[in-house]
């Protein structure tokens, strides 16, 4: 009888695992945040523009060089970049399928006028295109304090977005400065790879 009920007792607990659905990552949240997922997490910045596996804080040259000179490497080194006047800089390129899990950026400059674009697989023509103070909820071109689940602003231009935007190809995230002075831009975009559903 014992080892029937053991039988019994480890069938109902392997079972429900068994059945359980391979989680992506993608939405991840409080409510699942004990499931375990083949998701491969990357991040994309100045200190590591394509985002590859180990490469972060690797660059010896950059905006931040001269406070970090005594730092060395593995410190941020570099982390912003000048977009000139008048053209635009690709912010992050990543093949699929994935998903982008969180963007923080700090422009410097007039909100306005640096236009956020956001490409998704094959397009030529953007789904998001927006300039960067509204696409954080900065619409008035000043900060204001505003703090929820999918959108982030620290005091100052601390910009923060946490929408799941996951893509089967391939995702190309442009900024383009349109006004007439130069302007920093620090960023950071954290993604995952993996299988997006239909």
């Amino acid at each position: 009888m014992q080892k029937f009920l053991t039988i019994v007792f480890a069938i109902c607990i392997v079972l429900p695992a068994l059945s359980q659905q391979k989680f992506n990552g993608i939405n991840s949240n409080m409510s699942n945040i004990y499931q375990l997922s083949d998701a491969k997490t990357r991040s994309i910045s100045p200190e590591n523009f394509k985002g590859e596996k180990g490469k972060g804080g690797m660059a010896t040259t950059g905006t931040g060089s001269g406070p970090s000179r005594d730092l060395g490497q593995g410190w941020k080194v570099s982390p912003s970049v000048v977009i000139k006047s008048k053209t635009t800089y690709t912010v992050a390129e990543i093949e699929g399928p994935g998903s982008v899990q969180h963007i923080w950026m700090t422009p410097t400059g007039n909100w306005r006028y640096s236009i956020l674009r956001f490409y998704w697989d094959d397009e030529t023509t953007p789904s998001v295109e927006v300039p960067v103070g509204d696409f954080f909820g900065m619409g008035w071109g000043k900060y204001a304090h505003l703090n929820s689940l999918a959108v982030t602003v620290n005091p100052g231009s601390a910009f923060n977005c946490y929408w799941p935007m996951p893509f089967r190809k391939k995702c190309r995230i442009t900024m383009e400065n349109i006004a007439n002075e130069d302007m920093v831009l620090y960023y950071q975009v954290d993604y995952i790879l993996t299988e997006v559903p239909a």
